[in-house]
């Protein structure tokens, strides 16, 4: 008889239900919806649990993340004995039949950066919600498409965010030389339904907790003004091009705002000039104070 352990995760939406055994020698499978979990007969009877979002079935487990209309503590252990019924009846979890894999439609496109040592190379759906960065491949834990990344010798750092992939290259090598290389492999990555990242996984570095309400609603009335004028009009600029900023502190005496540069935008040439005459001026401008300064930890 199999029984159902259950795991937390660092993302509070998402439980792990974990087997004895391994689930899903085959890959992994991730599912949206009803539509999406045609191979898995056990997925397709979780979504009729009204507040189950999506399923990811690996390894030894299955990760069910939830809509926040229940708490998971009210309805943990009846999922679980649903699993522990449905496989203990004989029930099919995934059928990891190689003709029933479809690929999946996938556009992958190019796109320049204002760093001339990275590419921004961007799909046609969203890969995750939750922005992370990795500056080596002990840091991939959470992304296997980053970890793949890394075993090209011209890969120096890898950056994911909503719909694209920031990747940083070597000088030793010209982008013209490994762009289709790049790219191809990504498509055929994601094509085969292979894992791009795991939100679950991200490390809660202060920076990730920085983006909690509870961390927004601790701050000062200027800190979170700050906030607000980066993520309405800093953030999606800098998306555009391939980057990520965020938020680390504000210093009352000093005036001095600090934020955290990722992807395109740590180590560009541009970001001083970026930081001081655009989002410098800006704040400036939108907090009616002449003496804000900002300062980038990583530029």
């Amino acid at each position: 008889m199999e029984k159902i352990n259950i795991r937390p995760t660092q993302n509070p939406a998402i439980l792990k239900f974990e087997f004895s055994n391994f689930i899903a020698k085959g890959g992994n499978f991730e599912y949206k919806n009803i539509d999406e979990a045609t191979n898995s007969p056990l997925a397709k009877q979780l979504f009729y649990l009204p507040f189950v979002k999506s399923v990811y079935i690996s390894g030894n487990f299955i990760g069910i993340e939830k809509y926040s209309i229940v708490e998971w503590t009210d309805v943990q252990e009846d999922v679980a004995t649903q699993i522990e019924e449905f496989v203990n009846d004989g029930g099919i979890i995934v059928i990891e039949d190689t003709e029933t894999k479809k690929k999946l439609p996938v556009t992958i496109y190019v796109e320049s950066t204002p760093n001339p040592g990275v590419l921004k190379f961007v799909y046609n759906k969203r890969l995750t919600k939750i922005p992370a960065e990795f500056k080596s491949i002990d840091e991939t834990a959470a992304s296997p498409l980053a970890r793949e990344l890394f075993k090209f010798p011209f890969v120096k750092e890898v950056f994911i965010d909503d719909n694209y992939i920031s990747v940083t290259k070597y000088d030793v090598t010209e982008w013209d030389a490994i762009t289709a290389e790049i790219r191809s492999f990504i498509k055929k990555y994601i094509e085969e339904g292979n894992t791009t990242i795991d939100e679950s996984l991200i490390q809660q570095t202060p920076e990730a907790e920085k983006q909690d309400d509870t961390y927004f609603d601790s701050l000062d009335v200027t800190s979170q003004r700050i906030i607000n004028i980066l993520e309405e009009y800093v953030k999606p600029a800098v998306a555009s091009d391939g980057g990520n900023i965020s938020f680390d502190s504000y210093d009352e005496k000093e005036k001095r705002v600090k934020v955290i540069l990722q992807g395109a935008c740590s180590g560009c040439p541009s970001s001083t000039f970026t930081l001081k005459s655009g989002i410098e001026n800006m704040l400036k401008d939108m907090l009616n104070d002449n003496d804000i300064q900002v300062e980038a930890l990583n530029a």
